[in-house]
């Protein structure tokens, strides 16, 4: 196999599992060990992953240390195949030349892996991975919000950076949120809730990226009404009461499909 279309199996599998061996990819590409570790060093050295003792992980991974145990941490393996889904179908709403203001979340730092393949997008988020893979796409700018810096999601909170959010305008604000509920779209963390209300304030539409999980749920801090939200990307469409909750709000469903799920008999 040519080592050009080899690298781009390694980057595909690293995109599917998130996580890889060094033993692994040998084993499926059919190649040496030292070749594969070479493969990863080229890589790491061009952005598209990191490079671990031992295998290789999504770069904006990365700064979250896979092997420490967290809650961002451990919010980053719930639902992860329908929060993959969602991002990759979200990324083809937006187009060169769009302003997202992006908040910090697990499914949003995937969406910004996808970022970090698109062109021409301006993103402001408080996300230091975020920002950081936003910036590897084409023409891409990326800004990252100051303020209190909370390393548990290597985000910043607090007064400075909703201050600063006052000075952008964006077109579009790309959320993730706890909970979706007929009360709108909610959040656990007050701190976080606040910043995702300085975007919306900020933006011209609202876009929310929400695995199947967050519908029904409840949470205590309010990010915004359905009524301020355009659409909601979800890897399977909700039915009954918040359904027609979002009917009545005029909010847009974006199904992204997602992987297979057991079905009750």
């Amino acid at each position: 196999m040519r080592p050009d279309k080899r690298r781009e199996r390694i980057v595909a599998m690293v995109l599917e599992r998130e996580r890889v061996s060094v033993d692994a990819l040998a084993d499926a590409l059919d190649a040496s060990r030292e070749t594969i570790r070479r493969d990863l060093a080229e890589l790491d050295g061009q952005g598209r992953l990191r490079k671990l003792h031992g295998g290789a992980t999504l770069p904006g991974l990365s700064l979250y240390e896979p092997d420490r145990e967290g809650p961002f941490q451990a919010r980053l393996a719930e639902n992860a195949a329908a929060k993959r889904a969602v991002a990759r179908a979200a990324i083809g709403l937006f187009r060169p030349g769009d302003t997202l203001f992006v908040d910090t979340g697990t499914t949003t730092l995937l969406f910004a892996e996808e970022l970090s393949r698109a062109r021409g997008l301006t993103v402001i988020t408080n996300s230091a991975a975020i920002a950081a893979l936003a910036s590897r796409g084409e023409d891409a700018q990326a800004f990252l919000l100051g303020g209190e810096y909370r390393d548990g999601g290597a985000e910043c909170l607090g007064a400075m950076a909703i201050d600063q959010i006052r000075r952008f305008h964006a077109v579009h604000a790309v959320l993730t949120v706890g909970a979706v509920h007929e009360a709108g779209v909610l959040d656990y963390d007050a701190r976080e809730a606040e910043i995702a209300r300085a975007m919306v304030a900020q933006a011209r539409a609202v876009t929310v990226l929400a695995d199947a999980s967050k519908f029904d749920r409840n949470a205590p801090f309010v990010v915004a009404p359905l009524e301020a939200v355009g659409r909601i990307v979800t890897d399977a469409v909700p039915a009954g009461p918040i359904a027609d909750a979002l009917v009545a709000a005029g909010v847009e469903v974006v199904d992204a499909g997602g992987p297979a799920r057991d079905v009750a008999p």
